[in-house]
């Protein structure tokens, strides 16, 4: 494991206590449940400049896309989902960003 792949899973880590001590999911509409977790799969794609998001990632992407305005005003979560890596990975998914 590289120096990059090491700090990535570090970072993902601390996303994953980060959002299950502090109880940040937020819960959205009846049709979806939000919870940063769901986006996972893109991690990679986020965290890693050159890495296309899976379709596995896009298709977690649109059903967590009304959740998305509830992650970036959580300052916890704020750091990936605004990122510039995360923008262009909704947009490779054809997920518009959010205005919030």
């Amino acid at each position: 494991m590289n120096k990059s792949d090491a700090a990535s899973s570090v970072a993902l880590q601390c996303l994953l206590v980060a959002v299950v001590l502090l109880g940040e999911a937020v819960h959205g509409t009846s049709a979806v449940t939000c919870s940063p977790l769901e986006l996972s799969p893109c991690f990679g794609a986020i965290v890693g400049s050159s890495q296309s998001p899976s379709a596995e990632c896009c298709r977690k992407l649109r059903e967590q896309k009304p959740c998305l305005c509830g992650y970036l005003k959580n300052p916890n979560l704020r750091p990936y989902v605004g990122s510039p890596n995360a923008k262009k990975v909704a947009a490779a998914c054809g997920v518009p960003t959010p205005t919030c």
